[in-house]
């Protein structure tokens, strides 16, 4: 195999530049091939930056259809927080909605409707990420189905649930993670990758073509020591992601290797938190104690630009989307590869 690009790679911080502005929770990130993006927005909705830089917040309203209730038209506008998002195959943006508790489509004027807000009957959970494959079928991740979803973040529980919504219909194909986030296939769709935040670890599972999983195995370090949040691929096979408040950007390589490619932790915050997590004590005020100061609380990370070797970090608490230049182009996604 041909020497890995990302061999002797470490993120140079004074070449890391800034687009956005005010953004609120930039959480995950789109990229087009003709630069623009779309960033999710805790003020509810979307955030268009085009290519020239200039921006627009596109706001989740009720469609047409949907606004048949006062009570309908009002969940769009309070409560609502778009997490993981996708391109639908129409170019509508499909969320996962951390807020609302459901599966969405919103048009790229902000029209908004539920595509799915029930699992086995009962209420969906919350829904942290979503994913279309080559099939056009959905794959959301479920963190947990605890109402307070912070009595999660926890080393003893494991109610996590990875879901495909294929043919109008939602079920489960994989469950007993440790808060389910950010999920993302191999280049021939062979192993869906699973972060399993509270694991703190990677799981990988082998996808049949009728949607079902087996083969479950963890990749990488059966421990991360941090939370983990989003995953990449890049071209060559390294899995990139994101240790989330330790603010870290690592990549985990074909054989298993993990390797730092930007550290902007804060380490005695850090080293608190995990302590008290593995005591299974975690407290609001030692989350918020941690973060570095380039975006804080790194969440996802994205491969953009015309080469697709620009990549784009997402956060919980940053305004703006830092960028730097990677050595190894990202593997593109299914929008990527259907518009260009």
């Amino acid at each position: 195999m041909a020497k890995n690009p990302i061999d002797g790679f470490v993120v140079d911080k004074s070449k890391i530049r800034h687009i956005g502005s005010g953004l609120q929770r930039p959480e995950c990130i789109l990229a087009e091939p003709d630069g623009s993006l779309w960033s999710a927005d805790a003020r509810g909705g979307v955030v268009h930056i085009r290519p020239d830089g200039s921006q627009q917040l596109i706001a989740q309203q009720a469609a047409a259809d949907f606004a048949n209730a006062a009570s309908d038209v009002e969940r769009f506008t309070k409560g609502t927080l778009p997490n993981g998002l996708a391109f639908a195959k129409n170019g509508d943006v499909i969320i996962s909605n951390f807020g609302t508790d459901r599966l969405e489509v919103m048009t790229r004027d902000g029209q908004t409707r539920v595509l799915v807000d029930r699992i086995d009957g009962q209420p969906i959970g919350k829904v942290n990420f979503v994913l279309r494959d080559r099939r056009d079928r959905l794959w959301l991740t479920i963190s947990t189905r605890i109402r307070d979803w912070t009595k999660a973040i926890s080393p003893n529980i494991r109610d996590g649930l990875v879901a495909l919504y294929d043919g109008g219909k939602l079920r489960i194909v994989a469950d007993g993670f440790a808060f389910t986030n950010e999920i993302r296939f191999d280049e021939k769709e062979e192993w869906l990758y699973v972060v399993e935040t509270c694991g703190p670890c990677i799981t990988r599972l082998r996808a049949a073509s009728d949607g079902s999983l087996s083969q479950r195995e963890t990749f990488g370090p059966s421990d991360h020591g941090a939370f983990i949040d989003g995953i990449a691929f890049d071209s060559y096979g390294n899995l990139w992601g994101t240790h989330v408040m330790t603010d870290r950007i690592f990549a985990i390589t074909p054989e298993g290797e993990l390797r730092i490619l930007l550290d902007d932790d804060n380490p005695e915050p850090s080293r608190v938190l995990m302590d008290a997590f593995r005591r299974d004590e975690v407290k609001p005020e030692q989350l918020l104690a941690c973060g570095g100061t380039i975006a804080p609380w790194f969440a996802s990370v994205t491969f953009g630009g015309a080469d697709l070797k620009t990549v784009y970090i997402g956060s919980l608490r940053g305004t703006t989307i830092p960028y730097f230049t990677s050595p190894v182009a990202g593997l593109p996604m299914v929008h990527w590869k259907a518009s260009v």
